[in-house]
Order: structure tokens, then C-alpha cells, then sequence
């Protein structure tokens, strides 16, 4: 039985949205960030970062959303992977483009003492980090234009991850209906019945009017 250690609202909403896509069996184990349970010692046995999302499988854990993402699909869904090897990695480039530069840009908003220490520089770091993930949104409505899914006319892993951005500029109050592919790709994503379990799971932002 697979265990995935998770918070709802956060990146871990991707891996969760693939494995309950996948149709494999899996425990969920919420972690508590307000209770500071990500950095209890059982859980750093998990996960000595102190992130979300882990995912315990037979041979012990993976971290971080794109490897989980991609253990998943290629154990249980292979159909939510691109088949050619350049398509691959078309997918693993732009989740990793999630990671490295979507998410911490985000970061920079609700956590700015995580860059730096000096609090008189902390609204200039979440200014900043607002305009440039709102930028990478824009990125992403571009990357929509003409498609069904993220990569094209097949639903993969990606677009889990990629659903979580909307979210968070829903929470933050970007004007996220100017992203017109976007939230037409959004409402797909709303009515996938996988994708719905999680987010109602979750308490989602995503399903508020």
C-alpha cells in the first residue's frame, strides 16, 4: 500500500491528484502545518527536509512532486506520461520549470524570510514575487492556447501540478479570469471526477463560487 504524506492546499495537491487519477491504492497521512508536524521527529524519519509531499512505496520514499509524479505513472497509469521520449521529457522540463521557478516564486510572497533576513526588504521580496509568478501564470495561459491539456490533447500528471497555480493566484487575488485558457482548462480539470475527489478531499479554494 502506497502512503502519501500531504497537506491540503499545498504543491503535495498534485501528487494527490495523480495517484487518484492513477486508480492505485493509496493511504493518505496529513501533516499539520500550523501544529508544526512536518518537522516532528517521526516525521523527519519520512522526510528529513521537512516538505510535503512523501510518498512511502515498497522501497522505501520519494520526495519532491515530479519524481513522485513520475513513479506514479510509470508504476500504475503509464497513459499519464507522454509514450516518446522527447515528449517525456518535454513533461519532465516543465514540471521541474514548476518547481524550481512557479513555486518559489510564490514563496517569495507568503514566506520572504526564507530569502532573506532582513525584514526591511521583505514587502519588496513579496511585490516582487507577486509580479513574477503572476508573470508565470501568464506563462502558463500562453502554454494552454490551443490545447486540451498542458501538453496537447492527452491528460497527463502535469496537469495535476499545474492546477495548483490557479489556486494560489485565486487565493492571493490575481485576476485569474483574464487567463481565459487557463480557466477553460480549469473548468476541464473541475469536472474530471478524480481531480474533483481530491480538491473536495482537500476543502480546495478551487471549489468556491
Amino acid at each position: 500500500m502506497l502512503k502519501l504524506y500531504y497537506m491540503p492546499g499545498v504543491c503535495s495537491t498534485a501528487s494527490h491528484i495523480g495517484l487518484e487519477e492513477s486508480g492505485a491504492a493509496y493511504e493518505l497521512a496529513p501533516i499539520s502545518f500550523a501544529n508544526n508536524e512536518q518537522r516532528t521527529p517521526e516525521y523527519l524519519k519520512i522526510n528529513p527536509r521537512g516538505r510535503v509531499p512523501a510518498l512511502v512505496v515498497d522501497e522505501g520514499v520519494i520526495v519532491e512532486n515530479t519524481a513522485i509524479l513520475d513513479y506514479v505513472a510509470g508504476r500504475f497509469a503509464p497513459h499519464l506520461m507522454p509514450k516518446y521520449a522527447i515528449q517525456r521529457a518535454r513533461a519532465l522540463s516543465l514540471m521541474a520549470w514548476f518547481s524550481n521557478t512557479v513555486h518559489p516564486n510564490f514563496t517569495h510572497i507568503g514566506r520572504p524570510e526564507r530569502f532573506a533576513t532582513d525584514t526591511a526588504v521583505h514587502d519588496h521580496l513579496k511585490a516582487t514575487g507577486r509580479e513574477n509568478f503572476h508573470a508565470n501564470l501568464k506563462e502558463i495561459d500562453g502554454l494552454l492556447a490551443g490545447k486540451t491539456w498542458i501538453l496537447g490533447e492527452e491528460f497527463s500528471v502535469v496537469d495535476g501540478y499545474a492546477l495548483i497555480f490557479y489556486g494560489w493566484g485565486k487565493r492571493i487575488g490575481l485576476p485569474m479570469a483574464e487567463l481565459a485558457n487557463y480557466t477553460a482548462w480549469k473548468e476541464r480539470m473541475l469536472a474530471r471526477p478524480a481531480v474533483k475527489r481530491v480538491l473536495e478531499r482537500e476543502q480546495s479554494i478551487l471549489l468556491a463560487a
